[in-house]
């Protein structure tokens, strides 16, 4: 008989109710062994060194010491793979900053569908996230200068991105080396609905682009990024002189919507050569197989290579069925961008 080895997991949560109950229902699972289980970060870090968990369930309102400052705290020392679980705000996205790797919201206790709906997303994510490579802050977004963008941008042009764990931050890190003379771009981050509208803010603010969660009719233009709605598709449509997007409710695809694989499908019919295609981080395979459309319709395409990425499981599958022209760390897939263009 083979014996699995379970992935050791530490709950934390200042409820007592929801600590115990969320710790009950995911060792449930054949896969999962809940080692132990903390009010605080305090207690956390304690339980951290007896137990030795492979994944930590964290919450973000906690006394003493919030969840935030106890990721940048910890993870420099102990680096283990954390899924925050927490209501809707932007304390989400401060936690991926922070070294998270995923994240849940907590759900309607008043419902048991919602509580099932969430306890069966988060085993997921606990699943994935024993496999994640946790990599600093520091080593993520290592400093380098702006990639060089010599000449005029061709406005028939369009850049695709595609990510899931791991991918709110890689992102950033390639938006933030981009000069502003780029052809428009469009992307797909798997995240759930409300957070999509909070990540494209937060990415407007920090980087040199316009960018927007995408509305139906929007034009992909020259500096700007449209963001893929939560719970929504999206597709590139050519008009007369530009291209817009649309964005429609649908099946999930590939276990996802929006999903990577719809808008890369759309990009390798309606812009074929003209555009560059970029897959990142992130489990599964969503985006592969439109990548690879991409690139038989003559668009150039680049994939995140395993050393950079989170997870290396969509960047992965899209480079065993040829889908990627180049294979580049995150920190240098802005310059092999740049060189495509050139």
């Amino acid at each position: 008989m083979i014996r699995v080895k379970k992935i050791k997991v530490l709950v934390v949560d200042d409820s007592l109710i929801f600590r115990e109950t969320l710790a009950q229902k995911i060792a449930q699972d054949a896969f999962i062994e809940v080692v132990a289980t903390a009010s605080d970060a305090y207690m956390a870090r304690d339980k951290i060194l007896e137990f030795e968990p492979d994944v930590m369930t964290l919450d973000v309102e906690m006394p003493r010491m919030n969840g935030i400052e106890f990721l940048r705290k910890l993870i420099p020392q102990y680096p283990i793979a954390v899924v925050v679980v927490s209501s809707l705000g932007e304390n989400v996205l401060d936690a991926l900053n922070a070294g998270a790797v995923d994240f849940v919201t907590k759900p309607d206790l008043r419902s048991s569908r919602g509580i099932d709906a969430f306890v069966n997303e988060l085993i997921v994510k606990i699943k994935i996230a024993s496999s994640a490579k946790v990599m600093l802050r520091k080593n993520l977004t290592s400093p380098v200068s702006v990639a060089r963008r010599e000449g005029l941008v061709k406005r028939n042009g369009i850049i695709a991105m595609g990510a899931s764990t791991g991918g709110t931050e890689a992102i950033a890190a390639v938006l933030k080396r981009l000069p502003v003379n780029m052809p428009g771009i469009v992307i797909v981050q798997h995240m759930p609905a409300g957070f999509t509208a909070m990540y494209a803010n937060r990415l407007n603010n920090a980087c040199p682009f316009e960018v927007k969660e995408a509305k139906t009719g929007d034009l992909v233009l020259p500096g700007r990024v449209l963001i893929a709605a939560g719970d929504y598709h999206m597709r590139v449509k050519r008009g007369a002189h530009e291209y817009s997007v649309e964005c429609f409710l649908g099946e999930r695809v590939n276990g996802h919507c929006p999903s990577v694989d719809v808008l890369f499908e759309s990009v390798a019919q309606e812009v074929g050569r003209n555009a560059i295609g970029i897959i990142l981080t992130g489990m599964g395979y969503d985006g592969a197989k439109g990548l690879l459309s991409m690139k038989k319709n003559g668009a150039r395409t680049i994939g995140q290579d395993e050393a950079s990425s989170i997870v290396y499981g969509m960047p992965k599958v899209a480079f065993n069925i040829g889908a990627v022209e180049r294979q580049a760390s995150l920190a240098a897939i802005p310059q092999v961008l740049c060189s495509l263009l050139g």
